[in-house]
């Protein structure tokens, strides 16, 4: 009988572990996140390390899976995707749906942005001062923006005004207007599907900032960039949660969503300082013949000047939608001052970068 009850006992505590009583708990909150980016962009990787943290500090209540390269939905379909509870959580930018944001496109105009640092901020400033109606159907997280756009072409050297003439570029959203106004064709892709389509001849070259030039491989097949940072517009990227998820969470766990996401903002504007440098910097190494064409004050003036009609017919257009646009405006020519005061140096976004992002990376397969 003795025996019989010791193998018994032995049994049950072979068994405690099963019930949970020790080892790893199941998380209870499973969500999917959609992101454009490839998953060795840095951007994708800083979304893996927000998402790690979140479950750290969850005490591993919240697991969240990246799916890059917009595994779940397409770019342009990503927050439509959030809202229908396709995908939980989604990254990626509000140009490619353009007239669907319309409050928020004033951020992409041409503003004088001097790098996705003071982008990135003054993005996340204009949404919590305004709390855009057209953002009310998910729940946003954070957001982030690039630096300012430059020309990249595969033949074509652009050194004035009229060289873009004839080309045709990828663009998108307000890229696409200002390509279109400074006399080139807006040809609307992805940098997913940019690079082929340089490559094949179908399309002239860019406008974009420098980090595609490492983000997304575009340097091997871009001849010259031209850096018409004058014009400085941007990309609002957004981060946002399918609403009913968000709702369904407790308040606590809500709380440190919140509290990580804002400061992933400041992680976001560091490397987009650090991938414009690396871009140039990689584009630069490949040699055979490639160039940064500087313009001169002149030139500069001039295409700054061409371009500032894509910011008058943006506010005539939305002003007759209603939207308070004189005040959109006064605010982010604030912001934009503001931040470029505090701004770090390029090298201090760099050497973040490289101590804290760089690490983080996966390894090719």
């Amino acid at each position: 009988m003795k025996k019989i009850l010791l193998v018994l006992l032995a049994l049950s505590l072979l068994a405690f572990p099963l019930s949970g009583g020790c080892g790893p708990k199941a998380p209870e909150y499973e969500l999917t996140y959609n992101i454009l980016f490839p998953p060795t962009n840095l951007h994708c990787v800083l979304a893996q390390a927000w998402a790690d943290e979140i479950n750290e500090r969850t005490d591993g209540k919240v697991e969240i899976t990246i799916y890059p390269l917009a595994g779940l939905a397409a770019p342009a379909d990503t927050y439509d995707a959030v809202v229908e509870g396709i995908c939980d959580i989604g990254m990626s930018c509000l140009t490619y749906t353009m007239g669907r944001f319309p409050a928020c496109e004033l951020v992409d105009i041409p503003h004088s942005y001097p790098d996705g640092w003071v982008a990135t901020h003054v993005a996340w400033d204009f949404y919590n001062e305004f709390n855009p109606e057209e953002l009310t159907d998910t729940h946003p997280l954070y957001f982030h923006a690039h630096g300012p756009g430059v020309v990249y072409t595969t033949k074509k050297p652009v050194r004035t005004l009229e060289d873009m003439e004839g080309l045709i570029l990828r663009s998108t959203g307000v890229g696409a207007a200002i390509a279109e106004t400074l006399g080139a064709t807006g040809y609307a892709a992805s940098q997913k599907e940019a690079t082929e389509l340089m490559r094949k001849g179908t399309i002239d070259g860019s406008v974009t900032p420098f980090e595609p030039l490492i983000g997304w491989s575009q340097a091997p097949v871009v001849k010259y960039v031209t850096n018409c940072y004058g014009v400085g517009y941007t990309t609002d990227f957004y981060v946002v949660m399918n609403l009913e998820k968000w709702n369904s969470l407790p308040s606590g766990i809500q709380a440190i969503f919140t509290e990580v996401s804002e400061e992933w903002i400041e992680k976001h504007a560091n490397v987009w300082v650090y991938l414009d440098k690396a871009g140039k910097d990689y584009f630069l190494s490949l040699g055979e013949g490639r160039e940064v064409i500087e313009l001169s004050a002149a030139e500069m003036a001039r295409w700054v000047a061409a371009a500032a009609v894509v910011k008058d017919t943006y506010m005539e257009e939305k002003a007759a939608l209603g939207l308070s646009v004189d005040d959109y405006e006064d605010f982010l020519n604030e912001q934009v001052a503001y931040w470029s005061n505090l701004s770090p140096s390029e090298a201090e976004c760099y050497n973040w970068t490289e101590a804290n992002v760089l690490p983080l990376v996966p390894a090719a397969e």
